[in-house]
């Protein structure tokens, strides 16, 4: 399956926000929780509705928004 199978867009659900389909699991919610330290194994866990494959979708789609022409400031948090 493609990306595009896992992860949608939709003004009318969290404002937009990428999600996992038929959730209200956001792209940012995955990566937020791998940048905490957990494992895919204990997203799936807590989350029984995700599937690798999903999990591994909205990592490629943050890698690909990433990608585009756009500069992201960096915020200084020290």
């Amino acid at each position: 399956m493609a990306r595009k199978d896992f992860i949608h867009s939709d003004p009318a659900v969290l404002m937009g926000k990428p999600v996992v389909v038929g959730t209200r699991i956001t792209v940012e919610l995955i990566l937020e929780k791998l940048a905490a330290g957990e494992s895919i194994e204990q997203i799936l866990e807590e989350h029984t509705r995700l599937s690798r494959e999903a999990v591994l979708a909205a990592i490629s789609f943050a890698s690909e928004v990433l990608r585009a022409d756009i500069v992201y400031p960096a915020r200084n948090t020290a």
